[in-house]
């Protein structure tokens, strides 16, 4: 009973490879093709933000730059980074720079500017606001994209073939469980954070710095 069952469930970890994460970069490459080609066509509206008092407007250092730098900033990012994710090219640059259009484009016009509890926070998990935020569908994007840059392009994907190219292919199965590993992770959730909520990213930031001198101040 129990190697069926791990037959199984090692037949899917294998095919897994190739399907989840190809999956992921094509609804991503939508998504942010999509977006982009409608700023590209369309015109400039970042200097209506805020157009609501519930938001917050561009982070930092975002706020210091123009309303035609960061409109073309997040368009030729959203086209550019779009194709890399579709092909699977440079996957985890891609995914974690996706991540920062998403989370900018969030603390801009998603994310309420006040909040005085998770409950209330909470309120804002909707697709059209009610006054205290809209960002369901930026954070499912940011929870597509997070596997992305974890676990990589998958097998069907153009950094997949570089590997097997440069003979580095069987590595994509090395796992390093170390403190660098737990400072990576709190680095990405820092990224992912920091323009929400400062004091979030700030934290991870110091997790991860934290985490990764450990091991050097007990040597």
């Amino acid at each position: 009973m129990f190697d069926i069952y791990d037959s199984l469930t090692a037949r899917l970890r294998a095919s897994g490879d190739y399907v989840w994460p190809l999956a992921l970069r094509a609804i991503m490459f939508w998504e942010f093709w999509e977006s982009g080609i409608t700023k590209l066509n369309g015109s400039n509206w970042f200097a209506d933000i805020p157009w609501a008092d519930w938001q917050k407007g561009f982070p930092w250092p975002f706020s210091t730059l123009s309303q035609e730098l960061n409109w073309l900033a997040a368009t030729w990012g959203e086209l550019a980074f779009a194709v890399l994710i579709l092909f699977g090219l440079f996957t985890r640059f891609a995914a974690v720079s996706l991540i920062v259009i998403t989370a900018v484009a969030t603390a801009a016009v998603h994310w309420p500017a006040q909040w005085d509890s998770f409950e209330t926070l909470w309120n804002g998990y909707v697709i059209t606001s009610k006054g205290a935020g809209n960002f369901k569908l930026p954070l499912l994007f940011i929870l597509i994209l997070l596997p992305l840059v974890f676990h990589g392009g998958g097998r069907l994907s153009l950094d997949h073939l570089l590997l097997k190219l440069s003979g580095r292919e069987a590595g994509v199965d090395d796992r390093l469980g170390d403190a660098n590993a737990a400072a990576l992770a709190f680095l990405v959730l820092g990224v992912t954070t920091v323009f929400l909520e400062p004091s979030w990213g700030i934290v991870f930031f110091v997790l991860a710095l934290a985490t990764s001198l450990i091991p050097r101040l007990l040597r």
